[in-house]
């Protein structure tokens, strides 16, 4: 697939993700402040439900475009640790890995109905911040050298 289309999807699926996550830190916590605890876990709920729907497309989508364009970049994963270009790239994809493993852990605790509210709030605080991390990574990797 071209590059041009492989970033492009990559973008979509970044906004995608990033869009939810900050939505749910940014606005749904000043919301928790304002409303019963009853209704802000109906509310919750309701948002995981519909997450765990799109979510794992958005997530494949964000991943396979990621390690195909890495993949372009260093093809079959070799040599990435010879430049400055590819370990800031190794860095971003351990933040993503880990960001999926916070994932798979919210789908996980919400399927078994273990997700509490504090749990809700640290894994998404936890995601935000390695997104955050990503975003930077991902602007200034092509233009940072040492």
């Amino acid at each position: 697939m071209p590059y041009q289309i492989l970033i492009t999807l990559h973008i979509f699926a970044a906004i995608a993700f990033i869009g939810v996550v900050f939505f749910e830190v940014i606005f749904l916590e000043s919301i928790r402040k304002k409303l019963p605890v009853d209704m802000m876990l109906l509310l919750q709920e309701c948002i995981t439900t519909r997450a765990r729907q799109i979510m794992p497309y958005v997530l494949a989508f964000l991943f396979l475009s990621g390690l195909a364009m890495a993949h372009h970049h260093f093809p079959h994963f070799s040599n990435m640790m010879s430049s400055p270009f590819g370990i800031l790239l190794s860095i971003k994809m351990l933040l993503a890995f880990s960001l999926l493993g916070h994932f798979f852990t919210a789908m996980y605790l919400s399927r078994t109905k273990k997700m509490s509210c504090n749990r809700f709030k640290f894994i998404h605080l936890s995601v935000f911040c390695h997104q955050i991390l990503i975003v930077i990574l991902a602007k200034n990797m092509f233009y940072i050298s040492w």
